[in-house]
């Protein structure tokens, strides 16, 4: 290996790292320029102060005001893996009659055993924590679904399934 080599290899070293550093500075001039004192891009984070306490509407009164109509649209998000016909079953059982059926007695479904272990019928109540978030009121159950946030949606929805069976 001669000079030439290694002074090829020094200059190919420091000019990479020389057009690392003026990335770098481009990239701080860019995003933290100061204009009056203010960041040229600022992200917004939560505050650290706690937000205030909402006020939960009791299960019994969102229940009654729940809407079949507005259930019926929210369902939409459910039937890519649930049926309401009686007996058609798909990649979860069928929900027909679902409110006030024990957890576990859709026919020819195969069911992971955890709900089981949680409850015994689908009351009102019990659906209405489990659309919250399955996974976690149901823990080891094969539902992948996120779940509802909105409790005005999991009333809807248990109101539309209800109606289905009279």
């Amino acid at each position: 290996m001669d000079t030439m080599t290694i002074t090829k290899v020094a200059a190919g070293v420091l000019g990479a790292w020389l057009v690392l550093l003026l990335g770098q500075w481009a990239g701080e001039e860019v995003y933290h320029a100061s204009l009056h004192g203010e960041p040229s891009y600022a992200i917004e984070v939560a505050s650290a102060e706690p937000e205030e306490a909402v006020e939960e509407v009791p299960f019994e009164e969102r229940m009654a005001a729940a809407s079949v109509e507005d259930g019926e649209r929210v369902f939409r998000k459910c039937t890519a893996c649930h049926k309401v016909a009686q007996g058609e079953n798909a990649v979860g059982p069928y929900l027909y009659g679902v409110v006030g059926r024990n957890i576990d007695s859709a026919e020819g479904y195969q069911y992971s055993g955890a709900l089981e272990e949680v409850a015994d019928v689908w009351t009102p109540e019990n659906l209405y924590a489990f659309l919250e978030k399955p996974s976690t009121w149901a823990p080891g159950t094969t539902m992948g679904f996120a779940g509802l946030s909105q409790s005005e949606e999991r009333a809807d929805v248990i109101a539309y399934l209800d109606s289905l069976d009279d």
